[in-house]
C-alpha cells in the first residue's frame, strides 16, 4: 500500500477545480472528477465542467463521457474508477479526486452495497402514485413496507422515499435489508481534504456562478436535452428549476432566482455531508501551501515503519 488517493471535497462553487489543479501540479500527478453530473457528454454549463483550458492543465478522468440516454450510478462509478486508479498509480504514486458527490466519493473509499435493477413499469408506476397522490402517499406505503427505512432515511426527499420504494416492491425485501455498510479494504491509502470558506463569500460566489451560467446559455443548454428530463441528473438544480420555465409554471427570472437559492441549499447540504464523519481537514481554497503540507506529512506517517 504505497500509493494514495487525495480526495478533495467541498460545496458547490468553493473552488475545487482550481485548488485541485493547482495541488495536481504541484505533485506532477492526475485528476479524477467525482460529480455526478459531469460524467455526461450533453452537458457542459449547468454541470460547471471545467473549461478547457482547465482541462489542458491537468489530466482529468470521468468528465462527459457518459450519455444522458444510458444509466449510470455511483455502483457504477466505483467499478471504473477503481479499475482506472489500477492503470493510473503505475505511473503515479499519488492521484487526486476532486468534486462535491459524497456518494461517489463514498462509492470508491468504502465501497456501495449492491442494488438490484428496476423494472421500468414499478418505477413508472411509483412515480406516478407520487404525481397524483403527492409525497405523503409514498411515507406511508414506506412506513408500511420498510419500517427501518422510513426511520432513516429524509422523508422531505421524495427521491430518496421513491428509491426505497423501487427496490422494496421490485424484490419482496425492504430497501434497508440490502444496505449492509460494510467498508470495503482498498489497497491504497486514502487522504481527505475539503474546501470552505465564510457562508457570505461562499454564496456571493454561488450566485455569481449562477449568473455566468445564464450568460453563458445554460436555457439554451437546458432546451437541449429536454427530451432526456426523466434521467436523474435532469432533476437536479439547474435544470429543474428551467423545466418548470418551460412548463410555463414560473417566468424566467423566478426560474434564474430559485438555481441560486437552491444552490446555496445544495451546498449547505454538501457541508453537512462531509462534515458529519471529523474525516476531513478543511482549508480555505487560498491554503494550497497547508493542504501540501498536510498530503506530505500523512505520506510520511503512512511510510514510518508500524
Amino acid at each position: 500500500m504505497n500509493k494514495t488517493l487525495v480526495v478533495l471535497a467541498g460545496p458547490t462553487a468553493s473552488g475545487k477545480t482550481a485548488t485541485g489543479i493547482r495541488l495536481a501540479g504541484h505533485f506532477n500527478t492526475e485528476i479524477i472528477s467525482a460529480d455526478s453530473r459531469q460524467v455526461y457528454k450533453e452537458t457542459t454549463i449547468g454541470t460547471a465542467v471545467p473549461s478547457k483550458e482547465e482541462l489542458d492543465k491537468i489530466p482529468h478522468h470521468f468528465i462527459q463521457f457518459r450519455s444522458l440516454s444510458e444509466p449510470y450510478n455511483a455502483s457504477m462509478y466505483e467499478q471504473d474508477v477503481l479499475q482506472r486508479l489500477k492503470e493510473l498509480f503505475r505511473k503515479h504514486d499519488l492521484v487526486f479526486m476532486v468534486g462535491g458527490s459524497g456518494l461517489y466519493i463514498n462509492a470508491v473509499c468504502f465501497g456501495i452495497d449492491e442494488l438490484p435493477t428496476i423494472n421500468p413499469v414499478i418505477r413508472e408506476k411509483l412515480a406516478e402514485k407520487f404525481s397524483i397522490h403527492g409525497i405523503e402517499s409514498l411515507r406511508i406505503e414506506l412506513k408500511e413496507l420498510d419500517p427501518d427505512s422510513y426511520e432513516r432515511i429524509d422523508l422531505n426527499n421524495h427521491y430518496r422515499i421513491l428509491k426505497a420504494l423501487e427496490v422494496t416492491v421490485q424484490t419482496g425485501r425492504p430497501y434497508s435489508s440490502f444496505l449492509t455498510h460494510q467498508k470495503r479494504e482498498r489497497d491504497f491509502h486514502i487522504v481527505r481534504l475539503a474546501l470552505d470558506m465564510e457562508r457570505e463569500v461562499l454564496y456571493n460566489r454561488i450566485n455569481e456562478r449562477v449568473n455566468r451560467m445564464v450568460e453563458s446559455g445554460l436555457v439554451e443548454e437546458v432546451k437541449s436535452v429536454e427530451r432526456y428530463r426523466g434521467n436523474a441528473a435532469m432533476k437536479t438544480v439547474g435544470y429543474r428549476e428551467i423545466f418548470r420555465y418551460f412548463d410555463g409554471e414560473i417566468t424566467l427570472d423566478e426560474a434564474i432566482e430559485l438555481v441560486r437559492r437552491n444552490s446555496r441549499k445544495y451546498a449547505r447540504k454538501q457541508l453537512t455531508w462531509f462534515r458529519k464523519d471529523d474525516l476531513y481537514p478543511w482549508y480555505h481554497p487560498d491554503q494550497v501551501d497547508g493542504m501540501i503540507r498536510y498530503i506530505r506529512e500523512q505520506q510520511q506517517l503512512r511510510a514510518a515503519p508500524g
